[in-house]
C-alpha cells in the first residue's frame, strides 16, 4: 500500500512540474517556409486535360490571428495569401504582368482560431493551381507571403524554378 502512495505522489509531482513549464512564445508577425511544389497531370471540371500544381508551405503565427471570415460586402480585404509570378525569359526570371494567364488569382486562408492560453498556430497550407494555358517551355517561380488579421505581413518566400511540362516535386 505504501508503494502505491509513493507512486501516486511521484506521478502527481511530475504532472505539477510539467504543467509549470513556460509557454513557448513566437512573434505576432507570421512566418512561412516553402516546403515543396508538385506538378501533375489532371482534368478540369469540363473534362479537359491540363496541368495542376500544388504548393505546400509551413506557417507559424504567434498570436493565432491567421485566416479571414467569409467575404462580405462590408469587408474590403478578402485576400490574405499573395503571389507574384515570375517567368523565365532568356535565362532570367522576370515578373509577369497582371494579365498573364498563369498568374494566380487572389487566395483567402480560411478563419482559424486557437482556444486556450497558448494562441500559437503552426501548420501546413496546401494551395492547388490549375494551368489551362501553358507552353511546354514554360518555367515559372512564385514569390508569396501571407497576412494575418492584424495586417502583419509574413516574410516573402520563393519557390524553386518550376518546369510546367514535367511532372515533378520541387523542394
Amino acid at each position: 500500500m505504501k508503494e502505491i502512495r509513493y507512486l501516486l505522489l511521484t506521478i502527481i509531482i511530475l504532472i505539477c512540474l510539467d504543467s509549470c513549464r513556460k509557454i513557448v512564445q513566437l512573434p505576432a508577425v507570421p512566418h512561412i517556409e516553402f516546403t515543396n511544389f508538385t506538378i501533375f497531370d489532371t482534368t478540369d471540371i469540363l473534362g479537359n486535360k491540363s496541368k495542376g500544381g500544388r504548393l505546400r508551405f509551413h506557417f507559424e503565427d504567434g498570436d493565432g490571428d491567421l485566416g479571414l471570415n467569409a467575404p462580405s460586402d462590408s469587408m474590403t480585404d478578402s485576400t490574405n495569401l499573395f503571389f507574384t509570378l515570375f517567368r523565365k525569359k532568356g535565362g532570367v526570371m522576370l515578373p509577369t504582368p497582371d494579365n498573364d494567364p498563369l498568374k494566380p488569382s487572389s487566395y483567402r486562408i480560411p478563419f482559424m482560431e486557437r482556444l486556450g492560453q497558448n494562441k500559437i498556430m503552426k501548420g501546413t497550407i496546401s494551395v492547388t493551381f490549375l494551368y489551362l494555358f501553358y507552353s511546354p517551355a514554360d518555367t515559372i517561380r512564385y514569390d508569396f507571403y501571407i497576412k494575418d488579421r492584424a495586417l502583419n505581413e509574413s516574410n516573402v518566400v520563393s519557390t524553386n524554378e518550376i518546369v510546367l511540362s514535367v511532372n515533378n516535386t520541387y523542394k
